[in-house]
């Protein structure tokens, strides 16, 4: 079974986007997110994308080719990974040429002065839309997402900290307050609450998977309040249980002392329906003696009273 960030990424693998701003945007965030470069002897960039999402490796060969009308190399390779799930490892390889050195500058790779900028990528997000498809890739590359109905959890993680500090700048901007940490080499972004969790997936434009996500979460938030009535409910019966027991312990010790016949006619009746009725609440007591609530707790209280002074009087 799929995991959820892999059902997540094949929405979105699949997302489409018509606007040329937004194909570069999001295939430079998933280029700095999985790319490693390499330069020839004639100074010309290439670069080995890798991911475990076969979608994703065929968006970014798509991009790519795409946005160089078909006029570079590229491989494809497979590898089956050594990790315990086995998964498929995907590599395209872009070989250097002078058709990528173009492409790269446009991606914000190449600055101006021919020097290479690690994260910086102001050129290409002039608007929202490119600034949404850059998260998108930066997800697509390097992101997670928890099921619902486990803990809220949602992450991007990079080596690259001036990438880092590019995408908390762009999240902040769309009003997301990202937790940040680092776990070993990679600086990570997260959000824990589920509003924004959602808000993030739909922005980024995972729809679909939204319907299950809030499905599973109405569900979760459902069974928590369930679970909080009854635990409260737990709480009030053995309230109510542990002043029942004190009381009629209480009562009956008074009575041994004294007389019932010689308590006032209201106390007389409240201890006898409290001795009589050990588990009933002050509601039940109060429907028995046909008085208030309130009336109860005072007679009992009262009693109760009596029955210290008593111990202390004999102490």
């Amino acid at each position: 079974m799929p995991s959820f960030s892999m059902e997540v990424k094949n929405e979105l693998a699949h997302f489409n986007e018509s606007n040329i701003c937004c194909l570069y945007a999001e295939l430079s965030a998933l280029l700095r997110m999985g790319g490693t470069f390499v330069l020839n002897m004639r100074h010309h960039l290439g670069i080995n994308f890798s991911t475990e999402n076969a979608a994703v490796a065929r968006r970014v060969l798509a991009f790519t080719k795409g946005l160089c009308i078909g006029e570079i190399n590229t491989e494809l390779i497979v590898r089956r990974s050594r990790r315990l799930q086995k998964n498929n490892y995907y590599t395209i390889r872009v070989l250097p040429s002078k058709k990528t050195n173009n492409l790269f500058e446009k991606l914000g790779f190449i600055d101006g002065n021919g020097g290479f900028n690690m994260g910086k990528d102001g050129a290409l997000l002039s608007k929202y839309c490119c600034k949404e498809a850059y998260l998108r890739g930066a997800f697509l590359g390097g992101g997670s997402v928890n099921r619902p109905d486990g803990g809220y959890h949602l992450e991007i993680s990079t080596s690259n900290y001036e990438f880092f500090c590019q995408l908390d700048v762009l999240l902040g901007q769309f009003g997301f307050s990202a937790g940040k940490t680092m776990r070993k080499e990679n600086y990570v972004l997260y959000l824990k609450e589920s509003e924004a969790i959602i808000s993030f997936l739909r922005m980024i434009g995972a729809s679909q998977i939204l319907e299950e996500f809030e499905s599973v979460r109405n569900l979760k938030e459902v069974r928590n309040q369930v679970n909080r009535l009854v635990n409260c409910e737990t709480a009030n019966l053995q309230k109510t249980v542990d002043a029942s027991l004190r009381q009629v312990k209480n009562i009956t010790e008074l009575l041994k002392r004294d007389s019932i016949d010689k308590l006032p006619d209201t106390l007389r009746k409240a201890a006898r329906a409290r001795i009589e009725n050990p588990d009933a609440s002050l509601s039940e007591l109060a429907q028995i003696l046909g008085i208030g609530k309130s009336g109860v707790n005072h007679r009992l209280r009262k009693l109760e009273a009596m029955a210290r002074s008593l111990k202390e009087c004999e102490k």
